[in-house]
């Protein structure tokens, strides 16, 4: 499958200037963890994507790594590109951030019922921005988030669920939140991750184990999604999906997504929200991230922020209430246990441009390479299968 444009491009030569609104109930990584239990046998758990019932199955996760990009990095990568003619194109939602992604497969749910909505969402309590990577301990990731994960699910169905991935991400806010209950297994290295998830699905038992690997996403913010670097990396991550396929038991599908595509900024197309002084006005907080803000007016200010917003960014960015984002389905169904940590305006950068806040936000503001908008080239992601034989 190379993509449903005319040219067969996968997206790339025919892309164009239009939000992609995530395929929630239908492709999405809300689809996608539900799809998985649902293969795996667990009652009540919808199959979107049609997943072939399985005793065990394995999801890699490879942060950053777009259908567009893979499209067209074909020649570094080619155990996955391999993969893409059979392969679907998911949306990831929104915004397409790794917090938000990652909470969509955790729980099987949209953006809109997990409620962890972005990089960086207030607090309706305290009024202050959580920062969903870095947590704040104030903030219980139980309450904030309280539905049972697929891993919980997995469980409470005698399955083993495993996670592989970093050990530092264990014990996070986001980790509690989201994917808590799985059996985790901490891998530190490539070599690692391959050894601890074919250990974890080497009994004939039922268990599915979601592994996660983010240098790729790292190299795109540092260096560009089109430098060398990141072309480098991307083989790297071919290597260790094909290694991964290779040590998983025959008839274990391998399952090969990502949380989000990426596109680099330059210098030009960034707004600056610290330098124009009518971005801040009005404005008691600004959320989100560079292409995908959560803005929060003072009290009384929302329809002049908004107003003011759409001035100043004209057509570099889709920029709506929240009102307007969350009957548009940006957010997919938003339940009202987390619609006040929605902001007031949501505006998603268009083609490569973003607002950055280079002094409230110097390290995210100084990235190369950035996603979370609903451009085409932040929502296309791939699903990629291999069954080991």
């Amino acid at each position: 499958m190379t993509g449903p444009w005319p040219d067969g491009s996968g997206g790339l030569a025919a892309a164009v200037d239009a939000p992609v609104l995530p395929r929630y109930g239908e492709a999405t990584l809300a689809d996608l963890g539900a799809s998985l239990l649902a293969s795996l046998g667990i009652d009540g758990a919808a199959n979107a994507l049609g997943l072939p019932r399985a005793e065990r199955a394995c999801l890699l996760v490879v942060d950053g790594m777009g259908w567009d990009l893979l499209h067209a990095s074909r020649e570094q990568a080619p155990f996955l590109s391999g993969l893409m003619p059979s392969g679907q194109i998911l949306t990831a939602g929104f915004p397409a951030t790794t917090a938000t992604s990652l909470s969509s497969i955790g729980t099987g749910r949209p953006p809109g019922q997990h409620g962890l909505l972005g990089y960086q969402v207030r607090v309706p309590a305290t009024g202050r921005l959580l920062n969903a990577l870095r947590w704040d301990k104030a903030v219980d990731p139980v309450a904030w988030q309280p539905d049972a994960t697929i891993f919980e699910r997995a469980a409470a169905a005698g399955i083993g669920a495993y996670r592989v991935a970093q050990g530092s991400f264990q014990h996070t806010g986001l980790s509690l939140a989201a994917m808590r209950g799985a059996d985790y297994r901490a891998a530190n290295t490539p070599g690692a991750l391959v050894a601890l998830t074919a250990a974890a699905l080497a009994a004939p038992a039922p268990g599915f184990a979601m592994v996660y690997t983010g240098d790729l996403d790292g190299t795109g913010h540092a260096c560009g999604s089109l430098s060398p670097a990141w072309q480098f990396q991307l083989a790297h991550c071919d290597r260790l999906a094909e290694q991964l396929a290779d040590a998983l038991p025959p008839g274990v599908p391998l399952y090969i997504t990502a949380d989000h595509g990426m596109v680099d900024v330059p210098p030009e197309r960034r707004t600056d929200a610290d330098l124009v002084p009518d971005l801040r006005a009005g404005v008691a907080l600004l959320g989100g991230e560079p292409r995908a803000r959560h803005v929060y007016a003072e009290p009384g200010a929302a329809a002049d922020v908004l107003a003011t917003w759409q001035g100043t960014l004209g057509d570099t960015a889709w920029t709506v209430s929240r009102e307007q984002a969350v009957d548009e389905g940006w957010f997919g169904p938003v339940d009202c246990r987390v619609a006040d940590r929605v902001g007031d305006v949501i505006s998603a950068a268009r083609r490569n441009w973003a607002v950055v806040a280079t002094a409230e936000e110097p390290r995210e503001s100084a990235l190369i390479g950035m996603h979370g908008s609903l451009a085409g080239t932040d929502q296309r992601i791939p699903l990629l299968t291999y069954m080991a034989s």
